[in-house]
């Protein structure tokens, strides 16, 4: 057997060498590539971020970094800049002039623990509104909805003098928001039981009040208008055994189709990795949201990437507690149930609430109190991760049932 030279030695070696350095430089150029990608990303986010309205918020409580902090998610039912066709479907600015807060959302945040939840306050609840201009034509002691015609702040410390929640951050989605949002991620696919329209007669006239129409039964897929009809149905009917059933829940049961239009789009997003589509998501939306100027899209983003708190599936949600009322003055009200208010409050935010300056009121105007729940004893029912509802009807005072005891007439995720 023939010994090789010390130049055969050399040449073996430099051709190993080179297959090494050779897949070296390809690991290298492939972390430096997904490095690469991941930084696009996040520019791109943060340069679609940069084209949301933002302004002041004087009455968001800063928390301080990495502490659970509450941003309020406002739904406003502003007509400004609708087309014609919206106009025609969901009623034009002279029919519904001014804003108010069509949906009303706390989410929790824990950045520690990398999860939130939600509480959804009835835009109907009776309270006393801070910081309505002098020259407002509106009492103070109104629906809570009312205080958003005097834009995010007042809203914001309504909240916090009424319940005693700290707000860090709000967000304001326009009344199409929703829309473009379902619209631009392809739609969102819901197994309806039964066929399902939103029935208000309440004029003397029975006319569809948000539009929505399902004349068939089944898994369907919901693009943007029908999504956004099914999350403002306050007259929810649904056809079985020959004729329309309406739900009795009224606003709460709005609530909770709300809830689960949310989760499946935030499902829907989660599960798209389609770089056209989320370009397309991005931009949509963009022009449909306010912030106040201290939200950061670092704020979000680090929670999307590196945590699972807003996977709709995961989502807890809760719902204040209120009953059916009517008020001599503000006509049909939902009123606060006090224990099972402040029991819920604090399981929602982990811990005690802050000070109330100006209680919630019951139907007479007259304050309520609000007393913070004993560690050991509180009862607030768990929260529920995809059917949060609030009262089963009016008078009712089951704030959080679980998923199971969510009424059978309602859609799921197919």
């Amino acid at each position: 057997m023939a010994i090789p030279s010390k130049r055969e030695i050399r040449k073996s070696r430099r051709r190993r060498r080179g297959a090494g350095e050779r897949i070296l430089r390809a690991l290298v150029f492939l972390v430096a590539f997904l490095l690469l990608l991941v930084g696009l990303g996040y520019g791109y986010f943060r340069y679609q971020w940069g084209q949301i309205s933002s302004a002041p918020c004087d009455t968001c409580v800063a928390a301080a970094n990495g502490a659970p902090y509450n941003l309020l998610l406002i739904g406003s039912d502003s007509r400004a800049g609708e087309s014609a066709a919206q106009a025609q479907q969901f009623g034009s600015t002279q029919a519904a002039g001014g804003q108010r807060s069509d949906t009303i959302k706390i989410v929790h945040v824990d950045p520690q623990a990398g999860t939130a939840s939600t509480l959804s306050i009835p835009r109907d609840t009776f309270v006393t509104i801070t910081d309505l201009p002098a020259n407002s034509q509106l009492s103070t002691q109104n629906k809570i909805n009312a205080a958003f015609s005097a834009g995010p702040d007042a809203l914001v410390k309504t909240i916090e003098n009424t319940f005693g929640i700290p707000i860090s951050h709000y967000i304001v989605i326009s009344f199409f928001g929703v829309m473009d949002a379902v619209n631009a991620l392809g739609g969102i696919s819901l197994d309806f039981p039964y066929p399902a329209r939103d029935r208000d007669c309440s004029t003397g006239t029975c006319d569809n009040n948000s539009g929505l129409d399902i004349p068939t039964a089944g898994c369907q897929v919901l693009m943007g208008p029908q999504a956004l009809s099914l999350s403002r149905s306050r007259y929810y009917q649904y056809y079985a055994d020959g004729y329309w059933h309406s739900d009795p829940t009224s606003d709460l049961g709005r609530i909770q189709r709300q809830n689960l239009v949310i989760a499946s789009a935030l499902n829907k997003a989660k599960s798209t990795y389609n770089p056209l589509r989320l370009n397309s998501l991005l931009s949509s939306v963009v022009h449909d949201f306010t912030k106040d100027d201290n939200l950061t899209a670092g704020d979000l983003f680090a929670l999307a990437e590196r945590y699972h708190a807003f996977s709709g599936s995961s989502l807890q949600s809760y719902v204040l507690p209120t009953t059916g009322a009517v008020s001599s003055y503000a006509g049909d009200v939902e009123v606060v149930q006090p224990d099972a208010a402040a029991a819920t409050i604090a399981q929602f935010l982990g811990g005690p609430f802050g000070t109330i300056i100006t209680p919630p009121i019951d139907a007479y105007g007259s304050p309520m109190t609000l007393t913070p729940p004993a560690p050991t004893t509180t009862t607030a029912p768990a929260a529920t991760t995809t059917h949060p509802a609030g009262s089963t009807g009016t008078g009712s005072a089951q704030a959080n049932p679980t998923a199971s005891s969510a009424p059978s007439f309602d859609p799921t995720p197919c």
